[in-house]
């Protein structure tokens, strides 16, 4: 009964947008469901009377009523073929979805087939050398001074070859997410450039960020990315952090 509630505006709307009006050389109108030109006569259906009429077809403005009901015509066209887009590309984005594990991580669709991209091992580099972050405190790791989160290797064995490339993230948590440039050092690639105050919970951090787009796919944290500008030739990551907390995951790649 509710779905029948629900079809009969819907239907009634129907028949209304179907009406046109049959204009008069006065200025007046009629509301009809349809009409036709008989001779000298114009028959139609008057949607007021629920009944078939006639008048003189030289009381009838029939060039502006042909003209409106042309222009109604093609809004109807362009708002169904605006629908079908949209439609398609919802289906379009569903088969996207369909395709990218749950499970968090980043993630490429390359000649149809899915690309796994490998979370790097990074570690802080600070004035006593480098150390993976064990030494943690219940606010975060003990760091004082400045120092660098680093990934070991000159160049990243993930090679893309284009320059906007188009990345899914699934987002372990409901936290900040950008791509980066990387910047080389010898035996390493630099993320990022902490500074950490004696005294200080939080770390400032200062990363050569790429403007990129971004779009939700879903509501369980699974985002479309790719940069607003084409990518030069060099290495890149895809990181997801909480700013000052350190607790990045970080997906490199290169620019080739």
């Amino acid at each position: 009964m509710r779905r029948l509630l629900i079809l009969l505006p819907l239907f009634a709307v129907s028949l209304l947008a179907a009406n046109s009006k049959l204009y008069m050389k006065d200025g007046d109108f009629q509301i009809v469901r349809e009409y036709t030109v008989e001779g000298d006569r114009v028959r139609y259906y008057s949607i007021e009377r629920s009944d078939w009429e006639e008048i003189p077809a030289e009381l009838v403005d029939l060039k502006r009523t042909e003209a409106e009901a042309a222009a109604r015509a093609a809004a109807q066209q362009k708002q169904a073929a605006a629908i079908d887009e949209e439609d398609q590309a919802a289906r379009e984005q569903r088969a996207e979805i369909r395709k990218i594990p749950v499970d968090p991580g980043v993630y490429r669709i390359e000649n149809g087939q899915l690309r796994i991209f490998k979370l790097a091992d990074w570690k802080v580099h600070t004035s006593k050398g480098r150390q993976a972050l064990k030494m943690l405190t219940p606010v975060g790791p003990i760091l004082t001074g400045k120092s660098t989160i680093e990934i070991d290797g000159e160049h990243s064995p993930e090679v893309i070859r284009e320059d906007r490339p188009e990345f899914y993230l699934q987002l372990a948590q409901i936290e900040s997410f950008a791509i980066v440039k990387l910047t080389p050092q010898k035996d390493v690639r630099v993320v990022e450039r902490l500074t950490t105050l004696p005294g200080n919970i939080e770390t400032e951090e200062e990363r050569d960020a790429v403007e990129i787009f971004s779009r939700q796919m879903t509501e369980n944290g699974l985002y479309k990315i790719w940069p607003q500008e084409p990518l030069k030739p060099g290495d890149y990551a895809v990181i997801e952090y909480i700013e000052g907390k350190l607790n990045h995951r970080i997906w490199d790649f290169r620019i080739q």
